[in-house]
């Protein structure tokens, strides 16, 4: 009986886990990019930041998911820790609609929720409606694991010794967060911890208690998914998973001392232990963010000492691109130039830091390569809106040359990124598929390496200069790193044919080497705009 039980709760768990990610895709893609819009935007307050919070957990139905986005604009200077705390004590709040949703009985709602939902899925004639369709689906599935969860556990209301094991695991809450935070850890989940306490609580076979502590023990184990992403991110970032985890842990400590009054005045908000047990999920993380809030600047300051350092923050938007003096053409291009230097400092460093990510696996890289990734991006077309604008004005004929020069600067210097970030791409298939290079074929990727960035730093010096005689040095370059490039070719494929290397490392060395020469053609456009040929 046990096994059947055990197979029917696991089945019936990943149902639930199933029908939740289903749900939150759902929703995710339905609101397309609005939702990382809000994000990023209604968290200038403290108090607005809380109820982003909330609204965007609501909407994913996950803190953890919520909580990851939180980590990653902080990590790319979209967000600051202030306004990072006040979503994630609104994204905890957020998160216990799940737990309100399941706590009532919907059973009779799953199978039409399953066929309305698949009906939209896969017959929906707009992106929107089949989106819609899978956030339902997954809705149906939720509850249909929650049932499955809910009745393998009946045959243990009959089971005296298991029942007494419950009670007195009640009178233990410690041991109760302990197991909670280790469940949720485990399932990254702790929407999934709360269905299957709820799912106990409906069978009677879970006292209040016991159910609360685990239930505290979750807002403990969802953390954990912060903390992964934050690994090798900015100290910002950091702080914001270890702000998580404080807030959450301060706040379950705080339950423990006053567990028995938490216990009493839960009994209140509802008839039944599952009602409870729901309310509880919700009481807990409205008092602990009205607790923390008054104090949030203190909590902030904390946070910083606790996690100590100087970070280097990439700030994000263009630093020279001033709308009051497009009426000044030659002040305003002088500006475009500085942003384009910007712009090129960027993606050299971009090429750097891919390079390294490839020859020493150095995973840490990954996230600023694409931090920059998203800055060099935005600032290209922040540049090419702004040279738009000004070519709306009155200019002379040098200064529309210069003005359609910088445009091709700037895109040239995007592509530059994109290639950047192919590098990236390759170095993770190199790093997850453990692919074997030859020390010949590392020798000849580095050497074509340097010649690349040694034409990227000559083109950059050439254009702060306006240095024509040494851009004249770039275009020359370029028909040598044409050559290098179709003898390592040429070479790569005798160590193929040889079997020296192994033949899907020889992919992988072919795209690098492909990336490379375009970022050198690149270069030779960025350097061609100093000798206004383009």
């Amino acid at each position: 009986m046990i096994w059947n039980l055990l197979i029917q709760l696991v089945g019936g768990l990943g149902l639930f886990l199933f029908g939740m990610q289903l749900m939150a895709s759902g929703m995710q893609k339905a609101a397309g990019s609005r939702l990382r819009r809000i994000l990023e935007v209604l968290t200038t307050k403290p108090l607005v930041a809380v109820l982003t919070g909330v609204a965007a957990t609501v909407l994913v139905q996950s803190s953890s998911t919520t909580t990851v986005m939180l980590v990653g604009f902080v990590n790319a200077g979209l967000m600051t820790l202030k306004q990072a705390v006040g979503t994630i004590m609104g994204a905890n709040i957020g998160t216990t609609v799940t737990a309100q949703i399941v706590s009532f009985k919907v059973t009779k709602f799953i199978f039409p929720a399953i066929g309305l939902g698949a009906l939209l899925n896969f017959f929906g004639q707009r992106k929107t409606y089949k989106y819609i369709g899978q956030a339902i689906l997954g809705f149906g599935i939720l509850f249909l694991g929650m049932n499955v969860m809910s009745e393998s556990m009946r045959p243990l209301t009959d089971s005296p010794v298991f029942l007494e094991a419950m009670i007195k695991f009640g009178e233990n809450p410690f041991l109760g967060v302990l197991i909670g935070a280790l469940f949720t850890g485990a399932i990254q989940s702790s929407s999934a911890t709360t269905g299957v306490v709820i799912a106990m609580t409906t069978q009677n076979i879970l006292p209040l208690p016991a159910a609360m502590a685990i239930i505290l023990g979750s807002n403990i184990g969802t953390c954990i998914t912060a903390m992964l992403a934050s690994i090798g991110t900015s100290l910002s970032a950091r702080r914001a998973a270890v702000a998580h985890l404080l807030f959450n842990v301060t706040g379950v400590i705080l339950a423990l001392i006053f567990f028995k009054p938490f216990v009493a005045f839960v009994l209140m908000t509802g008839d039944t232990v599952v009602r409870q047990a729901a309310n509880a999920h919700t009481v807990f993380n409205v008092m602990n963010t009205i607790i923390f809030f008054p104090f949030i600047n203190i909590f902030v300051r904390a946070i910083t000492r606790l996690v100590p350092g100087e970070d280097v923050v990439i700030e994000m938007g263009p630093k020279y691109l001033d709308r009051r003096i497009l009426l000044t053409p030659d002040v305003a291009l002088g500006g475009v130039r500085q942003e384009c230097l910007r712009m090129a400092r960027l993606t050299r460093d971009m090429l750097s830091e891919a390079m390294q990510v490839f020859m020493k696996d150095d995973r840490k890289l990954i996230q600023h390569v694409m931090q920059k990734e998203d800055l060099v991006d935005s600032l290209e077309k922040d540049i090419t809106i702004y040279l738009s604008d000004l070519a709306q004005h009155s200019l002379t004929q040098k200064q529309s040359s210069e003005v359609s020069a910088l445009m091709h600067a700037a895109n040239d210097l995007e592509r530059i990124g994109d290639h950047a970030e192919n590098l990236i791409h390759l170095a993770e298939l190199k790093i997850e598929d453990r692919l074997p290079f030859s020390e010949q074929a590392l020798t000849e990727l580095q050497e074509m390496y340097k010649k690349v960035d040694q034409m990227i730093g000559a083109a950059i010096t050439a254009f702060a200069n306006n240095d024509q005689a040494l851009a004249k040095q770039v275009i020359e370059e370029d028909d040598v790193v044409d050559t290098m490039e179709a003898e390592l070719r040429k070479s790569h494929v005798t160590r193929i044919n040889d079997k020296i290397c192994f033949p899907p490392s020889g992919v992988i060395f072919l795209d690098i080497i492909s990336n490379l020469e375009r970022i050198a053609d690149h270069a030779t456009n960025f350097a061609q705009v100093v000798q206004g040929d383009f």
